[in-house]
């Protein structure tokens, strides 16, 4: 019989840690990103909102293309937060099938969906830029400030770029670790009932009753 190396053991968890915190370096530098991009959005508009009612209740006069401005936070504020939802596993899922599984199933299923969703993503980002493209060639700007298109459009795939990778860093944190985790930095805990505890938690009822 060949002996066990515990040194291939210990050299494959070290990689495997190195890894992750090369990754785990990656998704805290695009988290502060998305959390600039939201935050920065979320403020700028209640500012400036503010500023127009103030403006329009004291002199009659509110801030020129603040509706406009709005709109464009508007955009970029839903599309980076796409990226957003996917760092926390807070994006709408469909789990039918998902929530049947236990185990290695559950686990690869979870990691077929995350690969699939990041190829979905990069395809929308591909498609978008095209998009982007095609805004600047045009010309295209803003009715009131004449801010050009094409900036505010940059929101669509920065945030598809970003959730793509939120997938792909799901999917390998997965890969190289024991748990099930939704998110590279959510782990999924969930408890199951027994059967038998549930029968016993209705017998003791009748009981009381």
């Amino acid at each position: 019989m060949t002996p066990s190396k515990p040194g291939n053991s210990d050299e494959n968890a070290e990689s495997r840690s190195a890894l992750l915190r090369v990754l785990g370096t990656i998704d805290h530098g695009l988290g502060i990103i998305e959390r600039v991009i939201i935050a920065g959005g979320i403020l700028a508009m209640a500012l400036l909102m503010s500023g127009h009612v103030v403006g329009n209740l004291l002199f009659n006069q509110g801030i020129p293309g603040t509706y406009e401005v709005t709109e464009m936070l508007i955009v970029v504020i839903t599309f980076v937060g796409v990226g957003y939802a996917a760092r926390n596993a807070r994006h709408i899922s469909m789990s039918a099938i998902y929530d049947q599984l236990s185990g290695r199933w559950r686990k690869a299923l979870l990691i077929l969906i995350c690969l699939g969703t990041a190829v979905l993503m990069f395809y929308f980002a591909d498609k978008s830029i095209d998009y982007v493209l095609a805004i600047y060639d045009r010309g295209r700007s803003s009715a009131s400030l004449n801010i050009p298109l094409w900036i505010v459009y940059l929101a669509l795939p920065v945030g598809f770029i970003l959730a793509g990778v939120q997938y792909l860093l799901t999917a390998v944190r997965n890969l190289v670790s024991d748990d099930i985790y939704r998110a590279f930095n959510e782990k999924e805990e969930y408890d199951e009932v027994p059967p038998e505890a549930a029968e016993g938690n209705g017998h003791d009822t009748r009981r009381d009753a």
